[in-house]
């Protein structure tokens, strides 16, 4: 069958590919526009862009999915449906009515619906989730199951490792469901509304570590944020990312303290080590690194 892939970051990739790979012929993707990174403000394609044009494959930019001119080029590839895994815009009823669209959304729904469903997961403590292969409709992720795929989290895990798991493990699943789309055999079921859950997008105010948490709720967040968002924890009235932590499984002093190349963060609870930061201005580093370098107090600012 002839398909239209719609996704924009890494996370979709691994979805195309196994389109790719599959007996269905993807004959357009829609992505992102490119845009400006670096200091030069280059234009840079998305990863799925840039997949695209090394695989062959025609690629539309549309600042909008839904606008005429996108839905023209949509009609003249002449697909039998759309397959979406994070492309980052709504589809209207023009596109939804126009074909089969099956979406791959990154948690077990009905929990998680919404932009930041893997983020929301970590920091919740959920030690299960997984990907679900979904009928869109003009809801909010809320159109019917195909099928759900299960992913095991460890403590090593953090927001980028997840949803690389849950990629990989939701490419097949998503060719089944083409499978049954091209068979005319495609069946669903309604979600209930027993365990459901919207998960917003990351803001600012999401991002501070609070001391007053146990370590337990400190370390889900720090991973839930990592690798692109990052949580922030105001050292010297300075703002630092902080990308890697491991709890200690004793107390700590309050506070932030450093003692032979070891950066610990006081808790409710107990100690939190700090294995990887960014102070700003700087790139990412190791702690060691970081603490020999530092002429600070180390002092927390009370905007945490």
């Amino acid at each position: 069958m002839r398909v239209i892939f719609a996704g924009s970051p890494d996370p979709a990739v691994p979805v195309l590919r196994a389109l790719v790979a599959s007996p269905h012929d993807v004959v357009l993707v829609v992505t992102r526009e490119d845009r400006p990174k670096g200091r030069s403000r280059t234009p840079v394609p998305t990863p799925v862009g840039a997949a695209a044009d090394a695989l062959g494959i025609p690629v539309l930019k549309p600042a909008s999915i839904n606008a005429p001119e996108a839905l023209e080029v949509l009609r003249g590839a002449d697909a039998g449906a759309i397959a979406v895994a994070a492309f980052g815009q709504m589809l209207k009823d023009d596109v939804l009515s126009g074909w089969p669209c099956i979406n791959v959304h990154y948690s077990l729904l009905p929990a998680y619906r919404g932009a930041a469903p893997v983020e929301r997961a970590l920091m919740d403590g959920c030690v299960r989730t997984g990907a679900t292969i979904m009928h869109m409709d003009a809801g909010l992720d809320t159109g019917p199951i195909i099928e759900s795929v299960d992913v095991v989290l460890t403590d090593e895990d953090d927001a980028g490792s997840v949803l690389m798991k849950m990629a990989e493990a939701s490419g097949p699943a998503l060719v089944r469901a083409l499978d049954a789309v091209q068979a005319g055999s495609l069946t669903s079921t309604p979600q209930r509304d027993e365990g459901a859950s919207t998960a917003a997008k990351i803001t600012g105010a999401d991002r501070p570590i609070n001391p007053s948490r146990t370590a337990r709720e400190l370390a889900d967040h720090v991973r839930a944020l990592s690798p692109r968002i990052g949580a922030v924890l105001h050292v010297d009235g300075e703002p630092f990312k902080i990308w890697r932590v491991r709890e200690t499984g004793h107390p700590a002093p309050a506070g932030l303290t450093s003692a032979d190349g070891v950066l610990l963060l006081g808790t409710a609870s107990n100690g939190l080590e700090i294995l990887e930061l960014q102070p700003p201005g700087t790139g990412r580093m190791q702690s060691d690194a970081f603490l020999r370098g530092y002429r600070g107090e180390l002092t927390l600012s009370s905007t945490t």
